[in-house]
């Protein structure tokens, strides 16, 4: 599904690509700060960071919006159109690598691979299964210390402990296990 078809929801990352001609890194150098200074000022818009080739011409715009609507928008503005007609010769975007995540998809990526990201659904029900079993240690083993302490304390405990434990250690490996189950492709 293209970044244009998905409306609403919570917030979106987008990852636009650009092929650059070879001595023309500067004139695009430049044009990256004035599109960037466009890019924050429109409404719903959370950040722009660019990533630069070591070696190469391609160029890699990751860009965070408070949702796809917005995204969308800025993707089909006119203040955006303007600043691509700036790149004539200089540069060119590779549509065809431009990728978008809501947040899940990032604990269900292959590293090295652009395969999509499951479905939804399996997305929930994969994170339930990493989830449930730390959630019921969290609340055996670290519940019953904290209960004397201020709520807004107790509850920041969860996710300190939670968060990085599905991210870091958790999800990857479930992941990678149930990986035949998740890519699946529809229909088989």
């Amino acid at each position: 599904m293209s970044t244009t078809q998905r409306r609403g929801g919570g917030p979106v990352t987008s990852v636009l690509t650009w092929q650059v001609r070879p001595g023309r890194e500067d004139e695009f150098e430049d044009w990256t700060h004035g599109v960037t200074r466009c890019a924050t000022r429109f409404p719903g818009n959370e950040g722009v960071s660019w990533l630069r080739p070591e070696e190469g011409h391609r160029f890699h715009a990751v860009i965070r919006f408070r949702d796809a609507r917005r995204l969308a928008d800025w993707l089909e503005s006119d203040e955006r159109a303007s600043w691509h007609a700036r790149l004539d010769g200089i540069a060119t975007e590779v549509d065809s690598e431009r990728q978008s995540t809501t947040g899940m998809e990032t604990w269900f990526s292959l590293p090295g691979t652009t395969t999509r990201s499951p479905p939804r659904w399996k997305m929930v029900l994969t994170t339930f299964l990493g989830a449930y079993p730390c959630t019921l240690l969290i609340q055996w083993l670290v519940a019953p210390r904290t209960a004397l302490w201020p709520l807004p304390l107790r509850a920041a405990v969860f996710p300190v402990v939670l968060l990085p434990v599905l991210t870091y250690l958790i999800m990857p490996r479930l992941s990678r296990l149930l990986r035949l189950w998740l890519y699946r492709p529809p229909g088989d």
